[in-house]
């Protein structure tokens, strides 16, 4: 029987059971609560999951996991770890914290505060950890969480048990009961599981693991200094802050190398530190293990840093200073990046160049990329340093570019004409057969000239930070571009990992494969 009642502190039922008023508790306090009820000779079985929509196979599994022991104790994912999709959970942890209180065979809730159950299963020492049968087959859980909970389970005395019941799609229901995009989004995403299946997808997306890449670009160092404002200043008419903290993130062509390094097998990086304020070590502590970075020094230059002001409260960005010295390349420092990039170039599979037009980049380096790259995807950035003086004109050739549509239309002078003759004009101008065209909150557009032009709304449904979307979006598209994806999957992937990028603070992570291949299941069933 489910009956929804609140969720208030209660005293405790008889045989050491919970009143329906006091199950939910917090995680570590339920520990406590279990330690004494183990002593007291109860069997605890714990389940863990993110239980939102809550439907006929999950109260089976729990009815299931009852009957193993005296005690059902579930743990929830908190919001805030939900790797389901920009779309979920549909339900706050809270909401879903009380749904499930109010079945009768469930004894304990609490709402995790980690990313896996791992350090709740340390901390609730179960007798038994039970899990649904779909879970049986480690190898097709992609974010390898079921074989650490084992571990976990293991190391308190414990053991793991699968359910064998009816099972459902929790993602299924709400895609099509409760959707959370607007009609054509839905639209989209249907025509789209006409065409593919989540399957396959993720096949495609395994035959970037073999891919050897180059990255070349600016090192960024993006700082960010949350504050709380004042008042206006008593004598000067500027808002005093006081100053809350501070984080300072790897971005630029560090943070490309890093989205790349979990799709991909080999990523070496090639970019310059400044000879003072160089943040060297800081940077290679940054990256990815799998990421090989080559940095050569550049004479009277600090390496690229990006500080942000943020209001702490809102994350509004409040201004930005920049330390940077934007000059090019002396020549000996220009030849030691082509020399850098010739040994790398006969070794890859791709080069991938994201220039930020901060100096970096010399007309011989775009030469030799345009004559040695196996396949080379280029993209340019604006920002306040180069604004007019720094466009996709400066290459004469690439096999795929990423540029948002306000950059294009810088590089054509062009405001009012169809996107799509900019786009084919820019195929045409490159000789690039794959171009994709970011378009903000539209979503994006990608065009190959026999194939056409095919766009795809974006999938973002909250937008926390924009910095570094585009340069995640860039990063994995050309994975895709480089192997011959089709124009609708390139689309696809595109939005799915641009909406992952705008829920991240500035770089403080980066797009990794299993939350990419949840998204995919979540959003094609």
């Amino acid at each position: 029987m489910i009956t929804l009642e609140p969720v208030v502190r209660g005293t405790n039922g008889k045989n050491g059971h919970c009143s329906k008023t006091s199950k939910t508790l917090p995680i570590e306090e339920l520990g406590l609560r279990l330690d004494a009820l183990k002593a007291a000779g109860q069997r605890v079985v714990h389940c863990h999951g993110v239980f939102d929509l809550l439907h006929p196979g999950h109260i089976r599994h729990l009815q299931e996991a009852k009957r193993m022991g005296d005690l059902l104790v579930v743990t929830l994912t908190p919001d805030r770890y939900v790797n389901k999709g920009p779309h979920r959970p549909a339900f706050t942890e809270t909401l879903r914290a009380e749904v499930l209180a109010a079945l009768d065979m469930v004894d304990f809730v609490a709402i995790n505060r980690w990313p896996t159950a791992v350090e709740a299963i340390h901390l609730l020492r179960p007798d038994i950890y039970v899990k649904g049968k779909d879970y049986q087959e480690a190898t097709q859980d992609v974010t390898g969480g079921i074989l650490l909970e084992a571990e976990a389970v293991a190391s308190v005395g414990g053991r793991i048990q699968f359910t064998d019941d009816i099972t459902f799609s929790s993602s299924n229901l709400i895609n099509r009961y409760l959707p959370a995009f607007s009609p054509e989004v839905n639209e989209y995403l249907q025509q789209l599981r006409e065409r593919y299946s989540a399957d396959d997808i993720k096949g495609y997306l395994e035959e970037l693991a073999s891919l050897k890449v180059v990255v070349l670009g600016e090192a960024i160092l993006d700082e960010y200094v949350y504050c709380e404002p004042l008042n206006k200043s008593g004598k000067e008419t500027i808002l005093a802050m006081r100053h809350l903290s501070g984080e300072m993130y790897a971005g630029g062509s560090l943070a490309v190398a890093n989205h790349l390094a979990d799709f991909c097998s080999s990523v070496e990086l090639v970019s310059y530190v400044g000879n003072s304020n160089a943040h060297e070590d800081f940077m290679r502590a940054n990256l990815r293990p799998n990421v090989k970075p080559f940095f050569f020094g550049k004479a009277n230059s600090p390496t690229v840093l990006k500080r942000r002001y943020v209001d702490g409260y809102s994350l509004t960005k409040l201004f930005e200073v920049y330390e940077i010295n934007d000059e090019p390349l002396a020549e000996n420092e220009g030849s030691q990046l082509c020399a850098a990039l010739e040994d790398r170039l006969a070794d890859c599979d791709l080069a991938i160049v994201c220039d930020f037009g901060h100096g970096l980049i010399t007309t011989p380096a775009i030469q030799l990329l345009q004559e040695r790259a196996p396949f080379l995807a280029v993209n340019t950035q604006i920002n306040a340093a180069n604004l007019g003086f720094h466009t996709i004109s400066k290459y004469s050739r690439a096999d795929y570019v990423c540029i948002h549509e306000g950059e294009l239309r810088l590089d054509y002078r062009n405001r009012k004409e169809d996107i799509r003759s900019l786009v084919a004009n820019l195929s045409s101008q490159l000789e690039c057969p794959t171009v994709m065209v970011t378009l903000g909150k539209r979503g994006s557009a990608v065009y190959r000239p026999d194939e056409d032009y095919v766009e795809g709304p974006a999938l973002a449904l909250r937008v926390v930070d924009r910095v570094g979307a585009g340069d995640a979006v860039f990063a994995i598209t050309s994975l895709c571009a480089s192997k011959g994806m089709p124009l609708d999957l390139i689309g696809f992937l595109g939005n799915v990992v641009g909406a992952q990028a705008v829920n991240i603070v500035g770089n403080s992570s980066s797009i990794d494969r299993p939350a990419v291949f949840k998204t995919i299941d979540s959003l094609l069933k």
